[in-house]
């Protein structure tokens, strides 16, 4: 690697002071210099671990004064930020929930406003992308925050949540933080691989495809047992780990042109990974198509509408200068397939197969 990219690392939430420590004592020793762990964790549904709160932040103070690392932690609103500044916090970041609601975000922006100057000249604030793919909600954040007077502002991107089963966890449609570098081009991006992914074998490929695209940095779960975890165990990696994952990344050249062989094939990765979502939603709908059929006794195919289909589609492929017999063996094979996958399903329900 030519050059190692700035990277925030550490435990999804601090569970303990023991795992705290451990932590951050492995990831210091591996090099890390900035420490992330969640005090207070927002959840989709009540009941599952949402932090131990301002009680761990006395924790993360002591993981500064031991290592010398710099601290960081996530805030939803006025009192989070208080009690994380009091603890000497050298960064907050706004999470996703938070960013998408404006209320919230003007309630920080407006603690952050009533700081004495040389705090909020201290303090860096990680804005990271609102749930969903909105660019306009996720810019007005980080500009409520830029007119509290902070100027150490970063934008995070960790993907957008969606409906149904996906490669991802939450889907990173690039072309939304591609745009916000565009709109605000001086404004440092960092990726969050983890909440991407949500796989700790996804972190590696989608942190490099971030440096292709030209992020500023890397925000990463670890955590000293990650099989242990108490929130996203899945997608955590240890200390050791995670040193491995980034001395094997590399950092494209300062200068080196966007429109390159290995960015086209960034290109090419990322449709392949929306090709993979489409092709497992359609199948999702054949197989209720199969048990509707199985519920009302209609046979699972009907020729004439197949044929019919067919035709439509490859005179739609054509208008878009796609090859007929390409697209046409394409289709054969995706209907192919959900068909066998509706046989199975009358087979499974022991009614003789009809064509």
């Amino acid at each position: 690697m030519g050059r190692s990219p700035l990277v925030l690392a550490g435990p999804c939430s601090a569970e303990s002071e023991e795992q705290t420590l451990d932590t951050a004592r492995r990831l210091a020793a591996a090099g890390f210099r900035i420490f992330r762990a969640g005090v207070w964790k927002p959840r989709t549904r009540p009941g599952g671990f949402e932090g131990i709160g301002a009680p761990s932040l006395p924790w993360l103070a002591r993981v500064k004064s031991e290592t010398g690392m710099l601290i960081a932690t996530e805030v939803a609103n006025a009192r989070h930020l208080a009690e994380a500044l009091d603890a000497g916090m050298d960064a907050i970041w706004i999470g996703a929930r938070t960013s998408a609601n404006p209320f919230a975000v003007q309630e920080i922006a407006d603690a952050l406003a009533a700081l004495p100057q040389a705090r909020r000249d201290a303090l860096a604030v990680l804005v990271k992308n609102p749930v969903n793919p909105d660019l306009e909600l996720w810019i007005g954040a980080i500009q409520r925050i830029y007119a509290a007077g902070i100027r150490r502002i970063a934008a995070v991107h960790r993907g957008f949540s969606s409906y149904g089963k996906h490669l991802y966890r939450n889907p990173p449609e690039w072309r939304v933080p591609i745009e916000l570098h565009r709109r605000l081009p001086g404004l440092p991006i960092i990726c969050d691989p983890s909440h991407i992914g949500g796989r700790a074998d996804l972190i590696a490929p989608i942190s490099q495809q971030a440096l292709n695209l030209r992020f500023d940095g890397l925000i990463i779960e670890s955590h000293c047992r990650p099989e242990q975890a108490l929130s996203d165990a899945a997608q955590q990696v240890t200390p050791e780990c995670l040193a491995g994952i980034i001395d094997s990344l590399v950092v494209p050249a300062d200068g080196q042109p966007t429109e390159t062989l290995d960015m086209l094939r960034q290109q090419i990765d990322r449709i392949d990974d929306e090709l993979l979502d489409l092709l497992a939603q359609r199948m999702r709908v054949s197989r209720e198509i199969g048990r509707y059929k199985l519920a009302n006794r209609i046979p699972i195919v009907q020729p004439g509408r197949y044929n019919d289909l067919m035709k439509l589609r490859v005179d739609a492929a054509a208008a878009l200068d796609l090859s007929p017999e390409f697209i046409g063996n394409i289709l054969a094979t995706i209907h192919e397939e959900s068909v066998s996958q509706q046989a199975e399903i009358f087979r499974d329900s022991g009614v003789g197969i009809k064509n």
